[in-house]
């Protein structure tokens, strides 16, 4: 069986012969990785056939620095979201909103905002994913075309303030999730038709007490923004797989997700959700992916405590397919090197 034909099997729902993984490094773990063995490639030396692919960086980075009115920043990036370093070497940043202290709806829609769709952006893209498919893999979008609407908003308007607009002015709320999702549905089209198996969406919408917000104001204004989006991915592609991303425990809503096309939930943080029953209440109809916690057993626990966890997700989660085992987040630097190769080996190894 090939590594495609073993994964879409997983995500039909039967058991494959192997269980698929996959696993991220932060910079950091990818240097040392190149150190300790000679390839930057990690992801074809640990056998992972599922492969983030990026889109072109823009050629025409505009000048922001006025909408920052005084907020000190580092940088920003093509959307106009400045960025602080943190002290420390891990990837976590500040982020620096320049809608701030934008009062009106027409400021909002005023804002430039990328070249994202421009064709140049795209090229050469389909060429890299039919050659990824030709070479046995998976492909999944990454790096600055992931579609994510209420992150992308509150990015650039500030995370209390596009709270409070959603609660108190609804105009404001409107123009900035609008404005995202009409974009957002556009790149979703675009990744659907350069091919990509998996067409990834996220916007963290819970803490690991539960959602940020009501249930009922994600309904309003997030629910139906995020089916847009799925439909305009699954209007070119209907069998194209949509994977939903959200930290947290998203237990209130996953009905919702399933309802509106979601295909794979990730990363269902086993800190804050058990990945066991998820599995018993949805996992007929939607798949997983991750379920091995990032803050508790890759940084934490023994090699030995990091396969068991690993073969006790594949029994009780990955039974009858419906699974992609991996850490619920980018690997930091204090994973040690052992604990990596401990979850790879769990998931190659006969169960």
């Amino acid at each position: 069986m090939t590594n495609r034909e073993n994964f879409f099997m997983a995500m039909s729902h039967r058991q494959p012969e192997q269980i698929p993984f996959f696993i991220r490094l932060c910079e950091e773990l990818e240097v040392e990785f190149e150190r300790r063995y000679h390839t930057a490639d990690y992801r074809k030396y640990y056998g992972s056939c599922i492969i983030p692919v990026k889109m072109k960086p823009t050629e025409h980075l505009q000048d922001f620095s006025a909408y920052f009115d005084g907020q000190s920043y580092d940088y920003y990036n093509e959307w106009g979201v400045g960025y602080k370093a943190g002290s420390t070497g891990y990837h976590f940043r500040q982020f620096v909103s320049p809608m701030k202290f934008f009062e009106t709806p027409e400021e909002v829609w005023e804002f430039p905002l990328p070249d994202i769709l421009e064709d140049y952006r795209w090229e050469g893209l389909k060429e890299t994913i039919a050659e990824l498919k030709a070479a046995d893999c998976i492909t999944m979008n990454t790096s600055g075309c992931n579609i994510d609407i209420f992150e992308a908003a509150w990015y650039l308007r500030g995370m209390e303030n596009m709270l409070m607009d959603m609660l108190a002015d609804e105009e404001m709320a409107e123009a900035c999730l609008e404005r995202m999702c009409r974009i957002k549905c556009e790149m979703a089209k675009k990744c659907a038709e350069a091919g990509f198996d998996i067409v990834v969406f996220g916007d963290d919408v819970a803490t690991q007490r539960g959602m940020m917000m009501d249930k009922e104001l994600w309904r309003k204004w997030l629910k139906p923004r995020l089916k847009r989006a799925i439909d305009s991915a699954k209007s070119v592609n209907p069998d194209v797989l949509c994977y939903y991303h959200s930290d947290g425990d998203i237990t209130d809503i996953i009905e919702d997700l399933i309802e509106i096309g979601v295909d794979i939930l990730n990363p269902i943080q086993p800190e804050c959700m058990d990945p066991v029953a998820v599995k018993e209440r949805y996992g007929s109809r939607v798949n997983l992916w991750g379920t091995i916690g990032t803050q508790t057993t890759m940084p934490f626990g023994t090699p030995k405590e990091v396969r068991r966890e690993v073969r006790r997700m594949i029994e009780d989660v990955g039974r009858d397919g419906g699974l992609v085992i991996a850490p619920t987040h980018v690997l930091e630097p204090e994973v040690p090197f052992e604990n990596i190769e401990a979850f790879v080996e769990a998931v190659k190894s006969k169960w």
